[in-house]
């Protein structure tokens, strides 16, 4: 479930990351990206733990925010889905 949830976020990252706060697209970013821990990103960028939960989890719901409100990467989904069925029935 937790790989689901990574692709789900990453997708929503790149398409909506750059409305994010800076520090927020660094620790989502490293986090999604470089799959690395909360601690691990709180050294690099010496903070605190905290400050990357924080930041993390503040991002996460922006972009779910976003995505609620929009709707873009659902869309994209289903025209790939569509795309990828017309190419089967064209190939068969």
């Amino acid at each position: 479930m937790e790989i689901e949830k990574n692709i789900r976020l990453s997708k929503l990252f790149d398409a909506y990351g750059a409305i994010l706060s800076q520090s927020q697209q660094d620790a989502l970013g490293d986090f999604l990206l470089y799959d690395l821990t909360g601690s691990e990103i709180a050294e690099n960028k010496n903070i605190s733990r905290q400050a990357v939960k924080d930041s993390i989890k503040k991002a996460i719901k922006k972009l779910e925010e976003l995505e609620g409100k929009l709707h873009f990467v659902e869309k994209v989904e289903t025209l790939t889905n569509e795309i990828e069925a017309l190419r089967s029935r064209k190939e068969k």
